[in-house]
């Protein structure tokens, strides 16, 4: 990557690099005899993760790209609970003791639009197949629109340890354009809720980029979040892709703000928020400074997964339910994402394995570099001879000649460092080290 004018790198488009290879690369290849032999190989004693997708929602926002659907009746969710329970059942008998689950992640759709009895009954259910650690930690992604109070009991009594919460913009106009209403108060009374019930650690989603969003709604936006003082902030550049979303073609192209506009909004809102004592982690996330996140962007212990920036150094997380990925030491593998097919699967006793990859070795040092680079903002030459051998040399002189042609690196003794702005510049960067780049048609979201 030489240099680019400051108008071409805005409208530039490179993937998230949430893993790599990334999920454009996945195959049939990947079978469920692939993933069953991956699970044998999952040690005694390994500390794993588990995700879990519930994909359903009481409405529709039409920025969302996420696997959901909508229904405003109980019924569907609680067949799909039925064949979500069987994988977990499936699951942890191949492990047959194996792995201690340390992280639980609860993702949407909206996790919230379960009962209480149901929020209970999944957590016993998920303790009673796998073997969890006392100290295992539960997340849950929160629709605080649609909470009760009899729901925050659930959570509470489930161990509940941080809750993500999306507000994405609470402008009026914003919210009408992407077709979720969501009040400030609302927000906050969610937010005192989770603190009585001893939640001792609650993330914002806010996003920048959305229709009719302006600089003064977004940073109205930000005043009012930081005042309610989350520990943690995700600052999500929107993502537009009706190719991939067909519900956000209901968004007009016309009302988004342009890629000069976006990189003013961003820029605005990482100036208040950083101001007020969050430490940035990342490209897109913010901690206070006693957060295990911060923490962990200190040490050097961040990782990158399918969630966003994690301190969960685990590297087997399992996705269950439809859609879920999961990674590996060998490989990844996503599930089918057609609820009526995941069921299907479950009801015949087998795994629901659509397609993923194996890893090559030259896979393991590009996808090592990559991370380092979206979480650090630089890689260390010794750490990947150390960690790869003459496997590493290969990358490491891409490494070099983007320095020297100065393409987005510096070279610092054994160290690279993403030049310039590194948290704009980081997947731009990534991307150079993506060997699958050139031969793919996928198409991606704005760099920033």
């Amino acid at each position: 990557m030489t240099a680019m004018p400051s108008h071409m790198l805005l409208s530039t488009t490179v993937p998230r690099y949430t893993s790599y290879p990334t999920a454009p690369q996945f195959h049939a290849g990947v079978t469920d005899e692939t993933v069953l032999g991956w699970l044998d190989q999952v040690a005694e004693g390994e500390r794993v993760s588990l995700y879990l997708h519930i994909p359903y929602c009481e409405r529709l926002c039409w920025f969302c790209a996420c696997h959901t659907r909508q229904t405003l009746r109980y019924g569907p969710v609680a067949a799909y609970l039925t064949a979500l329970k069987e994988e977990i059942r499936l699951v942890g008998a191949r492990l047959v003791g194996r792995g201690v689950v340390g992280e639980i992640h609860w993702g949407g759709g909206s996790p919230t639009i379960l009962t209480p009895e149901d929020m209970r009954a999944l957590q016993a259910f998920t303790a009673e197949h796998f073997t969890l650690a006392e100290d295992c930690r539960l997340s849950v992604e929160i629709e605080p629109t649609t909470i009760d109070p009899a729901r925050l009991d659930a959570l509470g009594d489930i161990g509940l340890r941080r809750a993500s919460i999306g507000i994405q913009d609470f402008d009026a106009a914003v919210q009408k354009a992407i077709n979720r209403e969501q009040s400030f108060e609302s927000t906050a009374a969610v937010v005192d809720g989770l603190r009585a019930r001893g939640v001792p650690s609650i993330n914002f989603d806010l996003i920048y980029g959305l229709p009719q969003q302006t600089l003064e709604s977004l940073g109205a936006t930000v005043r009012q979040a930081l005042s309610l003082r989350p520990e943690r902030i995700a600052l999500f550049g929107y993502a537009h892709v009706p190719w991939f979303k067909k519900h956000q073609t209901m968004i007009d192209t016309a009302s988004l703000p342009g890629p000069e506009a976006r990189l003013a909004l961003v820029g605005a809102a990482e100036t208040a928020i950083e101001a007020a004592g969050y430490m940035p982690v990342g490209i897109d996330h913010f901690a206070l400074p006693c957060d295990s996140l911060a923490r962990a962007a200190r040490e050097g212990r961040l990782s990158r997964n399918f969630q966003g920036y994690t301190d969960d150094g685990c590297r087997t997380l399992i996705g269950l339910g439809a859609s879920s990925v999961s990674r590996f030491a060998q490989g990844y593998c996503q599930n089918a994402a057609a609820q009526g097919d995941y069921a299907r699967r479950m009801a015949e006793g087998r795994l629901a394995t659509v397609k993923g990859i194996a890893l090559s070795s030259d896979d393991e040092v590009r996808g090592a570099v990559i991370e380092r680079l979206m979480c650090d903002f630089s890689l260390s030459s010794r750490d990947l001879l150390r960690r790869f051998g003459r496997a590493a040399e290969p990358v490491l002189s891409t490494a070099l000649a983007l320095a020297q042609a100065g393409g987005g690196l510096v070279a610092e003794g054994e160290t690279f460092r993403v030049a310039g702005d590194a948290r704009k510049m980081a997947r731009l960067v990534a991307a150079e080290f993506d060997a699958y780049r050139a031969g793919s048609t996928a198409r991606h979201s704005l760099a920033v």
